[in-house]
């Protein structure tokens, strides 16, 4: 049997799903079989779409809460926000329609999209809360990931223009307050394959990832470095005054308080190539120290380049919200069809995503004693956030949980 050619290699790719680094169910995933409740109603928004629901009761919005949806490539699915709200391990969205709360899912038509032009969106969804709810009870505004940076800052947005919100509460779940991460070897393996399939690479190239991520590169052998996007973001936010200033600032964070990392160790081979397309890759977690190898890539080619980072932490098993970057990219290959010689070995599904100390915006991640720090022993006014709740474990970024869920709900206006 013949190798397969250059262009039966970009077809397949092309034809399998995208290798997508976001939080959700995987190709491996049982189907629950459940299906979302039809909303109350539907706002059409520029540049997206809120499903809201009205909460037991309620004959129209009286305790509006919004939550944004976060990092992701394309629109927002209204079957997404049911997985992660209601049909993982607690039912978020019944328990606020329980509590009389009307639930406002505010999606994006795309997800990758410059965070400041989702914040247009986001300031339209709470005017139309504003004027549509009955009576006087203040709104709760936030969201997951990336969606609590698009609401604090079209919050902030809207006060520097004067514009009245009544916002009693902002909260971010799980938010990368001080910047997010994605091991600098998987970004370097998406751009190496740009050529075979450009989903992957165009993804960590886009305008939110540059905006969100710590350290990026924009082609496999680049220097990973703050984007310039990210700075003119972090730019914006200073200018507005980093938060707004009428509502209280809460957040919840999917790592733990006392600094205890994951079992992910430094350094070590998450990810190798077994087929014969890909056999000679080997990915590594980041490790600390200079001229540190992180990734040897072959793909098709006959040809092996390595990739070497100097000054960075251990960002990988840092206390924090988790995403399964390096399971993702496997996941994607041993699907495909075995002739065209993908089969992938990962020993290590997870690395760190959004540490704890950014989604309680009290530390940054520029080394293992900032990423590692135990937040507890910390004075709580260095956040940015009046209160913040962590997770009793290191688990699964923007993972719905009880423990979180109900610190939450209980502090809403």
């Amino acid at each position: 049997m013949s190798e397969p050619t250059h262009e039966q290699i970009v077809a397949a790719l092309h034809s399998a799903p995208a290798i997508t680094l976001a939080p959700g169910p995987r190709l491996e995933a049982e189907p629950h079989g459940a299906l979302p409740l039809p909303p109350s109603t539907v706002w059409d928004l520029p540049g997206g779409t809120a499903w809201v629901y009205y909460g037991e009761g309620n004959k129209g919005l009286v305790r509006p809460v919004i939550f944004a949806d976060g990092f992701n490539t394309g629109p927002s699915s209204l079957d997404f926000s049911w997985d992660v709200m209601e049909f993982g391990d607690y039912a978020l969205i019944s328990e606020l329609r329980r509590r009389g709360r009307d639930v406002i899912l505010l999606g994006f038509h795309e997800r990758s999209a410059s965070i400041l032009d989702n914040s247009v969106t986001a300031q339209a969804a709470i005017m139309r809360a504003a004027m549509e709810r009955q009576g006087d009870a203040p709104l709760a505004v936030g969201g997951f990931s990336m969606g609590g940076l698009v609401t604090r800052h079209a919050l902030a947005k809207m006060e520097s223009q004067s514009i009245d919100h009544p916002t009693a509460l902002y909260f971010s779940y799980d938010s990368p307050h001080r910047g997010a991460w994605i091991p600098i070897a998987l970004q370097a393996f998406g751009h190496y394959i740009r050529d075979l399939d450009s989903r992957f690479s165009d993804q960590i190239n886009s305008p939110a990832a540059r905006q969100l991520l710590w350290r990026h590169i924009a082609k496999w052998d680049g220097t990973p470095d703050r984007s310039d996007e990210r700075a003119a973001f972090l730019a914006e936010m200073a200018a507005l005054g980093e938060w707004p200033r009428r509502p209280r600032l809460i957040g919840v964070a999917n790592g733990v308080a006392d600094g205890t990392g994951t079992d992910v160790r430094a350094g070590e081979l998450a990810l190798e190539g077994k087929g014969l397309s890909v056999v000679g890759t080997k990915i590594y977690t980041q490790p600390p120290g200079d001229d540190e190898l992180i990734a040897k890539l072959r793909v098709v080619t006959l040809k092996t380049n390595e990739v070497r980072t100097s000054g960075l932490p251990s960002v990988d098993g840092a206390p924090g919200g988790s995403l399964e970057g390096f399971g993702i990219l496997a996941d994607v290959f041993n699907a495909l069809n075995p002739i065209l010689g993908f089969k992938t070995d990962v020993r290590i599904r997870s690395h760190c995503f959004v540490p704890a100390v950014s989604a309680v915006d009290i530390r940054g991640l520029d080394t293992d004693e900032e990423l590692y720090a135990d937040i507890s022993s910390l004075p709580e006014e260095e956040s940015g956030l009046h209160d913040f709740k962590l997770a009793s474990r290191n688990e699964g970024h923007t993972l719905v949980t009880e423990e979180l869920s109900t610190w939450l709900l209980d502090r809403l206006p």
